[in-house]
């Protein structure tokens, strides 16, 4: 779901950047040193996952994982995939520098906002309750991320309206398949390390 450099407008770029910076400072100032090594390991797991993608006109479809991410990490979401994006760019040119804010905010915010939304389903040690709370968070991070691209494309140049309108239909089966492996990672979780999720949760 990475947008290409020279589509996005001025204005849409530096809101992007804004967003991204003030995640960004959050999750840092929220995560402690103890959670690095947890955050790198995450930060890993997105940038081998969304390796394989399929280009899709000024955007790509690609496992996300930020439901999960976002679970497991809450705000530290931003300084992870900013980290993972930030190397992608550089090493394979998915994405770009310029539209490094914009697409971080495009995947990271979805993950802070079902850390919020599912995460105390997903953690309830109830078994019904925990598949129902991770499906939904893997599943509808990855379409809060697609109506985000979408907006930006559209904010950009409504011209991107019918590209805007196939990056979410094509992320249909992707919210399928991530609603899926966050209910087998978030199940294996609470079974060897419950503590990895929300240790730092916070009522809205």
């Amino acid at each position: 779901m990475h947008i290409s450099e020279g589509v996005l407008s001025l204005p849409v770029l530096i809101g992007g950047a804004a967003i991204c910076a003030g995640g960004t400072a959050i999750g840092l100032k929220k995560m402690s040193q103890e959670e690095i090594p947890k955050v790198g390991i995450l930060t890993a797991t997105f940038f081998v996952a969304s390796l394989v993608h399929v280009p899709l006109g000024p955007s790509s479809v690609h496992l996300i994982l930020n439901g999960l991410i976002g679970l497991i990490l809450g705000w530290a979401a931003f300084p992870a995939l900013l980290v993972a994006l930030f190397f992608q760019a550089v090493f394979f040119q998915f994405g770009g520098l310029t539209v490094l804010g914009v697409n971080t905010v495009n995947m990271a915010l979805p993950g802070i906002i079902v850390y919020y939304l599912f995460l105390p389903a997903a953690r309830s040690g109830n078994t019904v309750l925990s598949i129902i709370g991770g499906f939904l968070a893997g599943g509808v991070a990855v379409a809060m991320a697609g109506v985000l691209v979408a907006i930006s494309l559209y904010l950009s140049n409504q011209a991107f309206l019918a590209a805007a309108k196939a990056v979410l239909a094509a992320h249909i089966p992707i919210m399928i398949i991530e609603g899926i492996i966050t209910v087998i990672a978030i199940s294996f979780i609470n079974k060897v390390r419950p503590e990895l999720l929300g240790a730092h949760f916070e009522e809205v």
